[in-house]
């Protein structure tokens, strides 16, 4: 645990050193998706919210979660409990339909994992601007969702199809939306993979140093 703190607080110091001792903020600049402009959220998500508008309210503060030891072990225990007890199946075999968002129970298609990730990871203190659900299309061209954790080192991806959590920029998908972190009803556009929001040598420390923090986690 001591290493990891550690790890941690060079991941900081590192990046400070590199670019600009004065300019502090620069510690917690990562790989980051680029957002570029409204999106239409996609219908389920707002029927979603129609049922459930407890979970479409925004909580807490706007700023990205400082990823500490705890916090990234919240993460992964999430990511993987719900992953474990949840059977997937689509909307189409559970409610007859092509898209049905909903807090799944037993079995679930993949907005339904990231809901209930999302659900759970804000009852543990994670404000509502760090948990941004997210669609993408999957390797297979495929629409599919998955819940992104916003933090001090970059964008985490939460997804049913991997065992641990990863960064957004190394899973093979093409991001679409996801919604905007300052409103959880609005959805916002997505950029490209390899555009982050920080001068790409920051982004490279910061991507490498976190990859490191991840491998350190118990397998």
């Amino acid at each position: 645990m001591r290493a990891i703190f550690m790890l941690l607080g060079m991941s900081m110091f590192s990046v400070t050193a590199v670019a600009n001792p004065s300019d502090a903020r620069l510690g917690t600049i990562a790989v980051a998706m680029m957002t570029h402009g409204a999106a239409r959220p996609p219908h389920g998500f707002v029927a979603f919210c129609h049922e459930h508008e407890a979970d479409c309210r925004a909580e807490g503060p706007t700023e990205r979660v400082l990823l500490t030891a705890e916090r990234l072990f919240e993460l992964e225990a999430v990511n993987q409990d719900v992953n474990e007890s949840i059977r997937p199946m689509t909307d189409r075999d559970l409610y007859g339909t092509d898209e049905h968002w909903a807090l799944p129970v037993d079995s679930g298609d993949c907005e339904d994992y990231a809901l209930l990730k999302r659900r759970i990871l804000i009852g543990m203190g994670w404000p509502t601007s760090a948990l941004l659900l997210t669609v993408v299309r999957d390797e297979r061209g495929e629409g599919h969702a998955v819940l992104t954790a916003r933090t001090s080192l970059g964008d985490l991806i939460l997804d049913n199809k991997q065992p641990h959590v990863t960064f957004w920029h190394e899973a093979a998908y093409q991001f679409v939306s996801r919604q905007s972190h300052f409103d959880p009803r609005s959805w916002v556009l997505l950029g490209e993979p390899g555009t982050p929001s920080a001068p790409a040598w920051v982004a490279k420390v910061n991507a490498v140093l976190a990859e490191r923090l991840i491998e350190m986690l118990p397998q």
